[in-house]
């Protein structure tokens, strides 16, 4: 009976050992198979993410065309007698922009049979060489007058071609003339590229910009347009985003419908995985198909599912072997049991001393570490955090942490509210970084000005609650404001020589009659010189603005829109229509007054600017109260407006829309405006105005009474003789740059003499290099 027992005790082990095998190999095909489905569901995610990269760029770089092609055709659209040079200058800026597959621009007109010669008498007195214009059939013709090659291909010129004969581009010419905007071909062959070998030959398009003047009544002049080879602008923009992995197709549709394969691009491998994305460009509509082998796309390929399935065939074998061991032999069970007891006391150990190495880590760092739970309570506060803050003890009611702590906005007076806080955001889920909060306590009486990064405590802690690194970033702001007073310093050089150039150039104007030849390009100087002073100041304000110390004061908003709309209207030129205005009441605020100038000069300019010819420019300027300590004011226009996927993007630097790029500008104005404003603890937005245009709102602090206006401050809250002294070093930099010029020009002290530097205005900020003792001729 004994011995039976012991018989199915020995048998039970490799009974078990056996079903272990069995259910280990099933459960290792199992995740076998599905690794490789995870991998082949990654290789489409992969194939999405690299064709809408793909797609994003072919899109990007077609609207770049048309803004640059849009670009030229306003500069030339205001040239009345476009000759060779106007254009050759024009047009050089699309030689560095690198038109992906651009083969060359040029400048057609059109012109009726019977006009032609006195056409070709007209282009050639202006340039164009002995160019012979070809007409092709009756009618109306359309010459290529001027062209600029971009792609590196000698070919034949074609000015003087009649294209005529090419009913893509006729059709693309008359339509753009007809809605008066860029239109894009049907496919066809260039005809600079029609008399190279049938290999080198692409299907092509043309973009076609209307050329019209800017006259209350636009006259029609004639066209810009691009040629774009699509096999090269297909393989530069997928030789770029694909990386190598994906294969492409571009497919253009036809006016009649038909669908044209314009290029092909092809990698190595066999392709598995496509898609295909429709978009438009101008008039029309194209296809971009992309193709990818699995096995080359990033992360969606490998040895997974193998190296799974021989892991868990090993690792089964293994606890077989094991299950097998532990039945029979109990000993050989208990000893492992004691290793592996062994191994549990040292990873605790090794913990505690990680634990320990966490604590003095945090305790030798100079940042500052704060850990709360989701009640606000304090959980750890490193020694550094403690120092900065300026504080021995911690608050663990939230709604005192502003008093406790001594938190201020980047203004220096007006509390951090609550929900404004890195770790209060933390604890809602939203990470924060690089908030700029000033301490000021009686611990930190100078103030002190914090850079915090707030993130929720990770799940891994097992507790909800957030965490907060700060660091002092006092120093870095003031070494910013002694770059500021550089960047004064060098544009203040900068403009010295512009102001002789525009001096001289008046002088010359004086000195010849208006019908010299050399009076338009003297002319053209004195603009290019404006143009280069203009951009000067925008980038020094845009430099500036961030940190220049402020002084702040209350101001009367009222007067001071009447003066800004009446400066704006001052300077219209005769034939230009009288703006319609109104200023309603506006409550006083808080704020630096050249600053706030610049803010309300820059937005109403726009609204003067920024209308469709002919359309008679409106602003009207209104504001209240919408909190005891905060003003609202609204700047609405009447002009073209702004699309909705812009005014996200509207207050970034150097950035324009589309429908602005006919109007003059750098980019910068309303960047600069929400920098002043974020200084002073206010913001800015924009939305429609409900009668057409854009409405601009901001926000401001309210004035205090004259008893408790505070103590002017700057970037870092510093008290007003700081302020004073940032404004005395940027006068004595000048002063000292003033002193090395006119010593330049003492006998005896070699090289040329060099003009000195006028002296700067109170704001650091220079006046338009125009008046230099002479009358400014426009």
């Amino acid at each position: 009976m004994k011995r039976r027992e012991s018989g199915e005790r020995r048998a039970a082990g490799p009974l078990l050992a056996v079903t272990v095998l069995i259910a280990g190999l099933v459960v290792t095909a199992l995740v076998a198979a599905g690794l490789h489905a995870e991998q082949r569901d990654k290789a489409e995610q992969v194939m999405d993410q690299r064709h809408a990269m793909a797609l994003a760029a072919v899109q990007t770089e077609v609207g770049r065309y048309r803004a640059v092609l849009e670009t030229l055709a306003a500069g030339v659209s205001i040239d009345a007698e476009l000759t060779w040079d106007d254009f050759d200058i024009a047009s050089s800026p699309l030689e560095d922009a690198k038109l992906i597959g651009a083969a060359a621009v040029g400048y057609v007109v059109p012109v009726r049979t019977a006009e032609v010669p006195a056409a070709q008498r007209l282009w050639r007195a202006r340039g164009a060489g002995d160019m012979t214009l070809r007409p092709v059939g009756d009618g109306e013709h359309f010459f290529t007058i001027y062209t600029r090659l971009l792609a590196d291909t000698e070919v034949a010129s074609v000015s003087g071609s009649d294209l005529n004969g090419l009913p893509e581009l006729t059709a693309s010419l008359r339509e753009a003339r007809r809605i008066r905007q860029t239109v894009v071909s049907d496919t066809y062959v260039l005809l600079r590229d029609r008399g190279q070998p049938a290999s080198q030959q692409q299907q092509s398009f043309i973009f076609t910009a209307p050329v019209w003047t800017r006259a209350s009544t636009p006259e029609f002049r004639g066209w810009v347009v691009l040629g774009l080879r699509g096999r090269s602008f297909l393989s530069g923009i997928l030789g770029v985003t694909s990386q190598g992995q994906l294969a492409g197709s571009l497919i253009a549709e036809n006016t009649d419908g038909s669908r044209v394969v314009v290029a092909d691009w092809a990698v190595p491998g066999e392709p598995d995985l496509t898609r295909e994305s429709r978009f438009e460009v101008g008039d029309h509509h194209w296809t971009l198909v992309t193709r990818a082998d699995t096995a080359r796309l990033p992360g969606a390929s490998g040895n997974g599912p193998a190296v799974a399935l021989a892991g868990g065939t090993v690792l089964t074998l293994l606890l077989a072997w094991l299950v097998y061991v532990l039945a029979t032999g109990q000993a050989r069970a208990q000893a492992q049991v004691e290793v592996a007891t062994d191994e549990l006391r040292t990873a605790e150990r090794v913990s505690r001393r990680q634990a320990g190495l966490l604590g003095a880590v945090l305790t030798s760092i100079s940042d500052g570490v704060v850990v709360v739970d989701r009640t606000g309570r304090v959980l750890l506060h490193n020694p550094a955090g403690r120092r900065l803050q300026g504080v021995t003890e911690d608050c663990d009611d939230p709604r005192e942490w502003q008093r406790h702590y001594g938190a201020y906005r980047p203004d220096g007076k007006t509390p951090l509210p609550l929900d404004e806080m890195p770790l209060i955001r933390a604890l809602r889920g939203e990470p924060s970084d690089g908030v700029e909060v000033i301490i000021r306590n009686p611990g930190r009486p100078e103030g002190v000005l914090l850079s915090i990064d707030g993130r929720p405590l990770d799940v891994s802690a097992g507790l909800h609650g957030a965490v907060a690194v700060f660091r002092d970033i006092t120093e870095l702001r003031r070494y910013e404001t002694d770059l500021s007073i550089f960047a004064g310093v060098v544009a203040h050089d900068l403009k010295a020589p512009l102001s002789v150039v525009r001096g001289h150039a008046e002088i010359a104007l004086e000195d010849l009659p208006e019908d010299a030849d050399a009076w338009q390009s003297i002319q053209r100087i004195m603009l290019a010189v404006d143009r280069m002073d203009a951009l000067i100041e925008t980038l020094l304000a845009y430099t500036t603005a961030r940190h220049a110390p402020l002084r702040r004061t209350s101001v009367d908003l009222e007067p001071l829109v009447h003066e800004v709309i009446q400066g704006r209207i001052a300077h219209l030129r005769a034939d230009q229509p009288v703006p319609e205005w109104t200023v309603g009441p506006l409550p006083p605020v808080e704020a630096d007054p050249a600053m706030l100038r610049h803010v309300l000069d820059n937005l109403i300019g726009n609204a003067l600017k920024y209308v469709r010819p002919g359309d008679v420019p409106r602003v009207d300027v209104t504001g209240a109260s919408v909190a005891p300590d905060r003003v609202r004011i609204e700047v609405a226009d009447a002009g073209i407006g702004i699309p909705d996927a812009e005014k996200p993007h509207i207050f970034e630097s150097f950035h324009r829309t589309e429908e602005a790029a006919g109007y003059a500008g750098t980019g910068l104005g309303l960047a600069i405006c929400r920098r002043i404003l974020e200084r002073h603890g206010g913001d800015i937005g924009v939305a429609d105005n409900p009668g057409g245009g854009t409405r601009f709102h901001f926000t401001l602090p309210a004035a205090v009474p004259h008893e408790e206006e505070p103590t002017m401050t700057g970037t870092d809250n510093a008290p007003a003789d700081h302020d004073e002294a940032v404004r005395e070093a940027l006068d004595r930099a000048l002063a000292e740059r003033a002193a090395i010029m006119d010593a330049a020009q003492l006998p005896g002290m070699g090289g040329p003499s060099i003009p000195a530097s006028e002296p700067a205005e109170e704001s650091g900020l220079r006046r338009h290099a125009g008046a230099h003792g002479r009358p400014r001729r426009d």
